[in-house]
This record gives C-alpha cells, structure tokens and sequence, in this order.
C-alpha cells in the first residue's frame, strides 16, 4: 500500500524524506516533485529498480531514464569528457530546467536503459527534490505519468496514473511550471539543443554563442 506524505506540512515532510529515502534503499520506487513536474524515482544503481520504473510506466529501454542530482559537485564521479562549456552551462542554469546529456564514467555499474554510453543529467530547483537528492544520492527519476499520458503537476495526477507501483509520494503542492527542461547535448564539440524547453534557446546563447540545434 502506497503511502503519502504533505510535504507542505514541516513534520509530515520530515518522515516523507526519511520513508522515502529508506523506499529507495530498498529498491522501491518514489514520486517526487520537481520545478517542472513530478517525477517518479529509483536508486539510478539499481537495475531491478530502474527496470520497475520503466515498467511502471509502461516504458521501454530504448528510452532510458534521464538522472537527477542534488548537486553539481556529483558529476565529478559520474560523466567524463565534460567541457568547459558543460561547466558554463551548469554554473548558469543548474539547479533549474535544464538537461545536459554527457558521457557517463565507463566504470560506473548502472543499467539506466539503452544510454549508447551517455546520460541525461539534471539538478532541479525543488527543495523537497534536492533534500531527498542530498539524503540519498542520485536518483533515476523520469516523469510520473504512464507512457503517452501527460506528465503530471500534481500528486493527485501521478498516484492516479501509478498507484501501487510506488512506495511512497511526496506531495508538495502543484508544481511551479508546465514546461518540460530544455535538454542539451554536450557529448559532441559543439553543444547541440535537443529539446527546446523551460530555458529558451535566447538564454542558452548568451552562455554558449555557437549551440546546434536539432532538426
């Protein structure tokens, strides 16, 4: 039985963070608020875990879970080749909507789908999602809807769509934007934006001139 906690209300948030937390360790799934919608979360080292939440939502392996962390200084152990562009575009919009696919450490022991080698990182600016990040580490976490359904912005939305297949919901109100992150590819020399989103494509100039965009 799922259960769910009023992350609006100071106690009910505290024991929500540490029952999540603890679902995660286990191998559970979690939904989570973000500053664009919510999410639905597994332990990223857990390939049982991130295969429950493919199947959960009725997604395959061709489109792999995108990571969420609580904080820039962890993409130390998991990318490589990271420019410096990468770095500016961190340093300008993280936390915040913006997605950067990178090439994941080769060392790294994670099944988060068919990646061809990179991984779709972000660190969103939602207080109960950076807490939950910070007390556990990064997290697969994709949208909290059922395939081909719109991606949720309120508790209600996601435990309807997902019921019992999660551990436990974090509540925290309706989410702040409709607009999915933008996602930035910074795998190739140039940056290459692949989804136009919440961090226009006018805002990404200013901090890298020459980006591609994906046609």
């Amino acid at each position: 039985m799922a259960r769910r906690y009023d992350c609006t209300d100071v106690v009910d948030r505290k024991h929500g963070l540490r029952e999540a937390a603890s679902a995660v360790r286990r191998g559970d799934l979690v939904v989570l608020p973000t500053d664009t919608v919510y999410g639905v979360g597994a332990d990223a080292f857990n390939a049982n875990a991130v295969g429950a939440l493919l199947e959960a939502k009725g997604r395959g392996r061709g489109m792999p879970s995108p990571v969420l962390v609580g904080s820039p200084n962890t993409l130390h152990g998991l990318v490589t080749d990271f420019s410096e562009q990468a770095w500016e575009l961190v340093d300008a919009f993280w936390p915040g909507a913006l997605t950067i696919v990178a090439r994941h450490q080769p060392s790294l022991t994670w099944d988060l789908g068919e990646t061809r080698g990179t991984v779709a990182v972000r660190m969103p600016l939602h207080p109960v999602a950076l807490e939950l990040l910070k007390e556990f580490g990064p997290m697969a976490v994709s949208s909290a809807n059922l395939t081909g359904h719109p991606a949720p912005q309120d508790c209600d939305a996601a435990q309807q769509m997902l019921g019992d297949a999660i551990a436990v919901y974090l509540d925290g109100g309706p989410t702040p934007d409709t607009v999915p992150s933008s996602i930035v590819d910074v795998t190739r020399p140039v940056p290459r934006l692949l989804r136009a989103g919440a961090v226009s494509e006018e805002e990404l100039r200013k901090v890298v001139p020459d980006l591609e965009i994906s046609h």
